[in-house]
């Protein structure tokens, strides 16, 4: 009785989303049937007007069968017709082919004469022409009243295989929030030519005539989009003021080959990384793999924003364990929690330890023996070490000396040390620390360059200037001063920095490594430099003023500098100048054998008389005995120009040799 019960109960129904789908293709068949249906008695009529049109009426049915039975290995009926393109057309014209075959094949079969030779030919068709055309019109009036519906106008900046691309993703979207109005390529003889019937409107470089004409004619968009992922620099940045002028918004596309017909299609704002006018440059991960795949490695200053991406790059070539040493108990516990989730596998260990602890990190370098070491570990901050000078000599100096020291006593294969564009002519005692700190590590690569080279540590230094985004910089603080609604704060209108983001960065830093490693051969350029104690230099491209750094945030933020958000210089704080140089006037830049690295011709120095230079100075910090801190480092580094008020010394007679230092 339950049994028969239960064999009576109906079926529960499909949930609406599985529905749909049936539903759709319900409709498919009805609407090909009922054209097929139409389509064989059209096609013998065209085929014998003098046959008549309707006559035998079973034409009809058998239109509609042959199509649905012929369409089935080509999925017609599942075909989306908003969505339809060149591939469902062709498969449209394989059903139609198809099904004119079968159906002359079965008038054979039944003995009914074919009315005329070429009737299959014609059968198939007015089988593509009906059911293509009809297609091609309900995609082409969904566009339209999609068009209508929409709330904004836009203008495409960008190549014309983007704008395809951006323009097929809005089309798909079932509410586009906006229209495409035109399209402004980086092609010079494109103008006038359309992309899915949206007009070319001309070249970036005349983008604020494009906007003129269109204000003249009633089409003023409301925001430009860019949809081409390399479109940066100071085409892009030349692009922002324009829109700024016009009182237009500029959004990024996302990536559009990454999206799926399921995502939608969100507008992002501009980066500020993406101003930068940095081309992208190819990696030795050949290279990399082979200097860090199974090996241990240690990265002092884990924690930090060099130190961190250090640590996720390196992952990436599977190092046998990951040390990941850092004074900062929260900022360690991040970077482990981050790389537990993006490499699980890896083996990795947290030290906290500080490098100025002689014992602790002989201990850690005993117990662990890493074999590549990349020390970042420093303090930075320019006017932090000038209030602090015993504890920034400590840590930058002197730190540097016990991890290079205790890493060589251990068996490392190499010390990879990061330094600073303020190393160069320092005006600041965190920038002379550095050099000090680039100096010993020369004396120790000089040393084992030139004698017997195995088993003796090879220590690479690599010198660039500042991080975008990295703690301390002015980014960060610019967003957040934005954030209250500004001022933004600058020190002076005509201070300029170097800028590179932090993954090109560190990549460069990796790059560097296996030049000076692995990759530095015997009597190449590079390998004579190196071995009297060559420093890597990335190639930074040009110093930007900071005033503009704070306009173009300003810009992003889609507010107008000086009108919305003001601009206040508060004068150059201690230790500051106003142009960074990458290399010492006896420095001449080289160039290596890879475009994003030169190298500084070295400026000899002796271990020894560095290392008693050190020596007395790290017992002056242990004292606190800040003249004589700075004494010894002003001895230590000649050209230390120490400028502990802020006073406003331009360091260069042209801010233009700021980029004619990068120039072999």
């Amino acid at each position: 009785m339950v049994g028969t019960m239960a064999s009576q109960r109906p079926d529960p129904p499909l949930p609406a989303d599985r529905r749909r789908p049936v539903n759709r293709i319900a409709v498919n068949v009805l609407l090909d049937g009922l054209l097929a249906a139409l389509s064989a008695p059209l096609a013998r009529w065209l085929a014998d007007p003098r046959g008549g049109l309707l006559h035998p009426l079973w034409f009809v049915a058998g239109g509609a069968i042959t199509l649905i039975i012929s369409g089935l290995p080509f999925r017609v009926q599942q075909q989306y017709w908003r969505f339809s393109g060149v591939g469902d057309l062709l498969n449209i014209a394989g059903a139609s082919v198809a099904s004119a075959i079968l159906f002359a094949l079965g008038l054979h079969i039944t003995g009914f004469p074919i009315p005329t030779p070429t009737f299959p030919i014609i059968h198939a068709l007015v089988l593509l022409t009906l059911m293509g055309g009809i297609r091609i019109i309900y995609r082409l009036s969904y566009r339209r009243t999609a068009r209508r519906q929409a709330s904004s106008q836009v203008i495409l900046v960008g190549s014309d295989n983007s704008a395809d691309l951006f323009i097929r993703a809005v089309e798909r979207a079932p509410d586009p929030a906006f229209r495409v109005a035109g399209i402004v390529t980086q092609g010079r003889r494109q103008a006038g030519r359309r992309i899915h019937g949206i007009p070319i409107l001309g070249h970036v470089e005349g983008m604020d005539d494009i906007l003129a004409r269109l204000d003249g004619h009633g089409g003023r968009p409301e925001r430009l989009v860019i949809t081409d992922a390399a479109f940066r620099g100071e085409d892009l940045a030349e692009i922002m003021q324009v829109a700024e002028r016009r009182g237009l918004t500029v959004l990024r596309a996302p990536v559009l080959t990454d999206l799926t017909p399921a995502d939608r299609l969100e507008l992002r704002p501009v980066a500020i990384e993406d101003l930068l006018n940095r081309p992208q440059v190819g990696l030795d991960h050949d290279g990399m793999a082979a200097l860090l795949g199974g090996r241990t490695v240690l990265v002092t200053g884990a924690g930090g924003s060099i130190g961190s991406e250090l640590a996720r790059q390196i992952a990436e070539y599977e190092p046998g364990r990951l040390l990941l040493l850092d004074h900062g108990e929260f900022a360690l516990w991040q970077i482990d929690v981050e790389l537990s989730e993006r490499a699980p596998r890896l083996r990795r260990e947290t030290i906290l330890a500080d490098i100025r602890d002689r014992a602790r990190i002989e201990q850690v370098c005993a117990q662990y023996r890493p074999e590549l070491v990349f020390h970042a570990a420093a303090l930075k901050h320019v006017p932090m070490v000038e209030a602090n000078p015993c504890e920034g000599v400590l840590t930058n100096v002197i730190g540097t000396r016990i991890v290079a020291d205790a890493a060589a006593r251990h068996g490392a294969r190499a010390l990879v040390m990061v330094s600073t564009d303020k190393a160069v002519n320092p005006s600041s005692l965190m920038g002379a620390s550095k050099r000090a700190a680039e100096m010993y590590c020369q004396a120790l690569d000089v040393e084992a360059r030139t004698g017997d080279e195995s088993g003796v540590m090879r220590c690479v230094t690599v010198r660039f200037g500042n991080v975008l985004g990295s703690t301390g910089s002015v980014v960060p603080l610019f967003r957040r001063q934005l954030e209250r609604g500004g001022p933004l704060t600058v020190t002076h209108p005509d201070m300029q920095r170097y800028f590179m983001t932090v993954s090109e960065a560190v990549g460069l830093v990796l790059q560097a490594s296996v030049r000076g490693t692995i990759r530095a051969r015997a009597g190449s350029g590079t390998d004579t430099l190196l071995r009297s104690g060559g420093i890597f230099v990335l190639d930074m491209g040009k110093p930007i003023r900071i005033v503009d750094l704070a306009r173009q945030m300003i810009r992003l933020a889609g507010l107008r500098p000086d009108q919305d958000v003001p601009i206040r210089f508060t004068g150059l704080r201690p230790g500051e100048k106003l142009f960074e140089e990458l290399f010492h006037g006896r420095e001449a830049p080289v160039a290596t054998d890879h475009p994003g690295l030169k190298m500084a011709t070295p400026r000899m120095v002796d271990r020894g008389a560095v290392g008693l230079a050190i020596d007395t100075l790290e017992a002056a910090c242990r004292a606190e005995d800040t003249p004589a801190v700075l004494a010894l480092i002003g001895s230590l580094v000649p050209e230390f120009a120490h400028n502990p008020t802020g006073d406003v010394r331009d360091m260069l007679a042209d801010p233009t040799d700021a980029e004619r230092t990068m120039t072999p």
